[in-house]
C-alpha cells in the first residue's frame, strides 16, 4: 500500500497545520500583555424573593466568565471533513473560590453549590441542527433539528492539579434521549500564569441520543444507498484532551486545545461513519475569555 503525505493530499490536514500556527502566534503575542489589577465588583442584583431548598443561599459575591472561540472540527458527528465554528463560552461561579479551569468540552454552566473543592449546579448545551443537504455524505438521510441538552454537572479537584467532571444531561429537540459525559484533567503550571492541562473524556449516549444521527430506516436507505441500520445506545467515544491557557490579568484568558474522540459501538458501525466517515474525530480551537463579578444582596 503506498503512503502519502497527509498535508499534500487532504486539504483538512492543511488547514489544521494552519490554524496551530495561527494558535501559537496568538498566544505568543499576549505573553507580553502586562498583569492588571483585580477585577471589581460590576453591579449589584437584589436577593431572590425565596431560597431553593437544600442549597446554600445566593447572596454574596459572583464570578461571570464570558468568552467567545474558534474551531475546526468535524462537519458532523462521525465525518471525515472539518470546518470552522464560533464557540461561546459561559460559566457562573462563587467570588473567590478555587481558580476556575474550564475544559473545551465543558457545557456552559452554573456552581450553585461551591463548597472548598466541590462544584455542582445546572448545565446547558446546544447541538446544531444536521442539514442533509449541505453535505454529500448525509443525502436521503434527512434533517435532524437542532437539540437543547439540559441537566446537571458535578466537579471534584481531589489534589489542586487533578480535576474530575461528569455531565448528565437530558435532550429536547433533535434528539430527545440522554448524554453523559466523564472527564479528568491533569492541571501542570509551566510558568506564571501559563498552564497546561490534559485527560482522558468518556461519553455515554442512550438510544433516543443516537438513533437520529446514525440510525438508517428503510426510506433513508432507498434515498442514500446506504444498508438499513437499527442504531442503539451504549458507549459513544473514549478519547483525550489536551489545554494550554494564559491568563493575561485576572480577568482576560486565552487558550488553545486539541480534543480527540474515538467512536464507537453502534456509532462506530453505523454505515454513515464506516463507508462515508471516520471513527476518529479531531477538534483544534483557539479562545479567550472575560471574568468579571456581581453580587447579589
Amino acid at each position: 500500500m503506498k503512503h502519502f503525505d497527509e498535508a499534500a493530499f487532504d486539504p483538512a490536514a492543511s488547514t489544521r497545520k494552519t490554524l496551530a500556527t495561527a494558535v501559537l502566534a496568538a498566544l505568543g503575542a499576549v505573553m507580553t500583555i502586562p498583569q492588571s489589577a483585580r477585577a471589581q465588583t460590576a453591579f449589584t442584583l437584589p436577593a431572590p424573593p425565596f431560597d431553593v431548598p437544600m442549597l446554600p443561599s445566593p447572596s454574596g459575591n459572583w464570578t461571570v466568565t464570558v468568552g467567545i472561540g474558534g474551531e475546526y472540527t468535524p462537519d458532523f458527528v462521525g465525518s471525515k471533513n472539518g470546518k470552522l465554528l464560533p464557540i461561546p463560552i459561559f460559566t457562573i461561579r462563587r467570588a473567590g473560590s478555587l481558580d476556575q479551569f474550564r475544559g473545551p468540552r465543558d457545557s456552559a454552566s452554573i456552581a450553585l453549590l461551591d463548597v472548598g473543592n466541590f462544584r455542582a449546579g445546572p448545565a446547558f448545551k446546544y447541538v446544531s441542527s444536521r442539514k442533509s443537504d449541505k453535505y454529500s455524505e448525509l443525502t436521503g438521510l434527512g434533517d435532524v433539528k437542532a437539540a437543547y441538552e439540559l441537566g446537571g454537572f458535578v466537579e471534584y479537584f481531589p489534589v489542586d492539579w487533578l480535576r474530575l467532571r461528569s455531565e448528565l444531561r437530558q435532550g429536547m429537540g433533535g434528539h430527545t434521549g440522554t448524554v453523559a459525559d466523564v472527564s479528568a484533567d491533569v492541571i501542570v503550571p509551566l510558568i506564571q500564569r501559563l498552564t497546561i492541562s490534559a485527560g482522558p473524556r468518556f461519553t455515554w449516549k442512550s438510544t433516543k441520543a443516537t438513533a437520529p444521527y446514525f440510525g438508517v430506516d428503510a426510506v433513508q436507505a432507498a434515498a442514500s444507498g446506504l444498508p438499513t441500520y437499527d442504531a442503539r445506545g451504549g458507549a459513544h467515544s473514549v478519547g483525550f484532551g489536551s489545554q494550554i491557557s494564559y491568563r493575561i490579568d485576572p480577568k482576560w484568558e486565552v487558550h488553545a486545545y486539541v480534543e480527540y474522540e474515538k467512536l464507537l459501538g453502534d456509532v462506530a458501525d453505523s454505515p454513515l461513519v464506516k463507508l462515508r466517515g471516520s471513527s476518529n474525530q479531531t477538534t483544534v480551537g483557539i479562545g479567550a475569555s472575560y471574568s468579571f463579578d456581581f453580587r447579589i444582596r
